[in-house]
């Protein structure tokens, strides 16, 4: 079972101090996503405070408990917050992120041993091909647990994602909940203009998928359709959420510009975006 299982209003309080982690995070160091980072923190929060079934006592093989891969693996902010918060590691470490030796890189790796990774990411268009293998993996073990997968919208452009999508249908993954974060940005521009997507819902249907739609920015139907999700498993078809966010959201300078995809505020911009994103009682490492 899930460790925390939170109520809607602690779910927002934590999503909160997980972008309050981001956008100091990358201060920090200069050096960061915090716009993608914001736009899936409440995705995170709810699949690690509610959704997923596991164990903070972290092994790499993941028996009998639900899996979670990162594909577009610049988000790493994100993904490190909410780790730590949930109790993979001290909250202390955050402070390390992408300086030298630390076990938080720019993007999730496996050799430093960090608990919750376990597998590098980042080389986009990747992470569904390696989920796909660890939920075919649960199948041939009898292990009835579910694999999640992240993208980006922009990573999506990948060929090698639509291999995977072939596969997965073909051999009824129906153990796997794939997520796009459908932001409309990457690193050059917005998705429509660098490479258009065209009627994903369609594409996805046409190649075998269940697909749902959800607001990936309000908690109340961002798990109805994770709920949704799960009770579609396990019926021949893997599942995808196509989950339509804001680049940047809880900081109103950063929201809905891909000039955030990768630049870190500064010590001004770091204030007001600290001061958008106040907490009853914040817990900042």
């Amino acid at each position: 079972m899930n460790p925390h299982n939170k109520s809607i209003d602690e779910l927002k309080e934590i999503a909160a101090q997980v972008r309050r982690d981001i956008v100091r995070m990358v201060h920090a160091v200069n050096s960061g996503h915090p716009g993608g980072s914001l736009g899936c923190t409440d995705y995170f929060v709810s699949l690690y405070f509610r959704v997923m079934d596991y164990s903070t006592d972290f092994n790499m093989n993941g028996e009998g408990e639900d899996l979670f891969f990162l594909s577009n693996g610049h988000i790493s902010p994100v993904w490190y917050s909410t780790l730590a918060r949930a109790g993979f590691f001290d909250v202390k470490e955050l402070s390390t992120f992408r300086k030298l030796n630390s076990r938080l890189q720019g993007h999730p790796a496996t050799e430093e041993g960090l608990e919750g990774i376990r597998v590098a990411s980042g080389s986009l268009g990747q992470g569904l091909s390696v989920a796909i293998g660890a939920a075919q993996s649960k199948k041939l073990n009898n292990d009835d647990k579910l694999v999640y997968v992240l993208m980006g919208d922009g990573e999506v452009e990948e060929g090698q994602v639509w291999e995977a999508a072939m596969y997965a249908a073909h051999h009824k993954i129906d153990n796997l909940i794939a997520t796009i974060d459908r932001n409309g940005q990457q690193i050059d521009g917005s998705t429509n203009e660098v490479m258009g997507l065209g009627d994903l819902r369609a594409k996805f249907e046409a190649f075998g998928w269940h697909v749902l739609e959800t607001n990936g920015n309000n908690f109340e139907l961002l798990l109805a359709a994770l709920e949704d999700a799960k009770k579609s498993t396990g019926h021949g078809k893997p599942i995808m959420i196509l989950m339509n966010t804001e680049m940047g959201y809880g900081v109103d300078f950063m929201m809905g510009s891909h000039k955030w995809h990768g630049v870190a505020p500064n010590d001004e911009q770091l204030q007001v975006a600290l001061q958008q994103l106040a907490v009853k009682v914040a817990s900042d490492y």
